[in-house]
């Protein structure tokens, strides 16, 4: 059993950590516009729109029920050959717009749960004092429903900088992709996949750290 090239290891570091901005980044514009289709189609469900209800429900139940993987070949490589405008499309967007299918597909249904659990007297007040429906999850049943979804939302936030080690598939240098080359030229593939392994788990566990302190900073007003 050969030792662990604890050099090449120390070396492998920084040229990761170059790539950690566009891991991020991805996840960053995943997570931004996953949270806003999921919110749509979160009050969409709420409220059953004839029409469009049973588009919502099979968007979900595709991005739900198909791998992660396969939806980003589908965007990279099969999209171009029916849509025409998509045959110059890159990798990093692919990545994130299958990032932001996938995930505003979880996102959507916790969401909803989570308005749903606002209590009912609070929607019944709203309509009393006069508020629209669009004034009434704006104002009222959303800012609550964060409160509740807000640790989940995180989760998610979380599963998708994971996902984003997918990305290389589609041919983007992102940290995964970095780590593959950097094998594929030392043969040191142990010792280079534990430290990108490494890596993640950092980021991961910072990540949970601040949403514990989130969690705690949201349920402060709710402390008896």
């Amino acid at each position: 059993m050969r030792a662990l090239d604890l050099d090449y290891m120390l070396g492998l570091v920084p040229v990761l950590l170059g790539y950690v901005p566009l891991t991020l980044g991805m996840a960053a514009a995943g997570m931004a516009l996953a949270l806003i289709l999921a919110s749509l189609m979160a009050v969409e469900r709420v409220f059953q729109v004839p029409g469009l209800d049973p588009l919502v429900k099979l968007f979900i139940s595709f991005f739900r029920g198909t791998p992660l993987l396969v939806q980003l070949f589908l965007f990279y490589y099969g999209l171009p050959q029916v849509l025409s405008f998509l045959t110059n499309i890159n990798g990093v967007t692919a990545a994130i717009m299958g990032l932001t299918l996938h995930f505003s597909a979880y996102m959507a249904e916790s969401i909803r749960a989570a308005i749903l659990g606002v209590d009912r007297s609070q929607w019944e007040a709203s309509q009393a004092v006069g508020m629209t429906q669009i004034q009434m999850m704006r104002q009222i049943v959303l800012p609550q429903a964060a409160r509740v979804a807000a640790p989940t939302l995180i989760n998610y936030f979380i599963d998708m900088v994971k996902g984003t080690s997918l990305a290389f598939t589609l041919g983007v240098t992102e940290m995964m992709g970095a780590t593959q080359k950097e094998a594929a030229g030392s043969f040191l593939y142990f010792e280079a996949f534990l430290v990108v392994a490494v890596m993640y788990w950092i980021i991961v566990e910072g990540m949970s750290f601040l949403q514990r302190q989130l969690e705690t900073y949201l349920n402060k007003a709710y402390a008896r």
